[in-house]
């Protein structure tokens, strides 16, 4: 069995969707004798005809197609902006779950499906929010998109997903947080950086102007990618 195939096996038997992080997981590379096999792994999902790209770090097996459709929303022409938020949500999850943080998704998000079959609710680390301050601002806190809490069960970084609205949603709740010690990023399509720098600089988001980062899909899929590998190299794989 050469590489591709043993991509395109791994990959089968994953369901036909998968982001890299899972396929170096699957692919047995023991007999590659490549000193670098996530590189080939990337390459080879990125430059053989088998495979096609769902999402950003987010790759399918083209004779899953059909399937994949049905999971992920999308028509042939037009992505679903849902399954996009809950996919980026996942991606936010699974670093924070390599960064060994306490994970956590709002309770109406946790049956949204991330992968393939795979819900949400499987990926975060806490069922319930941790009652770190007064009850309204806990109470808001558990609307935003995926936190993660350090050891001493705080949060350390607050994200929200924008695919399509304007932001404002987003920035009232970083508002309303701004006093923790706590990283907070919006991520969104990478063309929609200068919408999100002309909402910033409104008047009222002045005080959080500087504490707020914006993260593009892409950013976000490659930090995964790279994280990933390096938990890897630790395990001596």
């Amino acid at each position: 069995m050469n590489q591709k195939e043993c991509v395109v096996e791994a990959l089968a038997s994953l369901g036909g969707m998968a982001t890299l992080f899972d396929l170096y997981h699957k692919t047995d590379v023991s007999t590659w004798g490549s000193k670098t096999p996530f590189a080939s792994i990337r390459r080879i999902v990125q430059t053989n005809k088998e495979f096609y790209k769902i999402r950003a770090g987010l790759w399918g097996l083209c004779e899953f197609r059909d399937k994949n459709l049905a999971k992920t929303g999308d028509s042939k022409s037009e992505q679903n902006e849902k399954f996009t938020h809950s996919y980026f949500q996942g991606v936010i999850v699974e670093i924070g779950n390599l960064r060994h943080f306490q994970t956590f998704i709002p309770a109406q998000d946790k049956n949204k499906i991330y992968k393939s079959d795979k819900k949400l609710c499987e990926l975060a680390s806490l069922s319930e929010i941790y009652k770190f301050s007064y009850e309204d601002i806990v109470k808001r806190a558990k609307t935003i998109d995926a936190i993660w809490f350090n050891e001493r069960n705080l949060p350390n970084s607050f994200y929200e997903v924008e695919h399509s609205t304007d932001f404002k949603n987003s920035l009232n709740k970083f508002f309303e947080l701004q006093d923790f010690n706590a990283r907070m990023f919006i991520v969104a399509d990478k063309k929609r950086e200068r919408e999100y720098e002309s909402v910033l600089r409104a008047s009222i988001y002045e005080q959080i102007a500087q504490k707020v980062k914006f993260a593009s899909y892409e950013d976000i899929s490659r930090q995964l990618e790279r994280e990933s590998e390096q938990a890897f190299i630790k395990m001596g794989i």
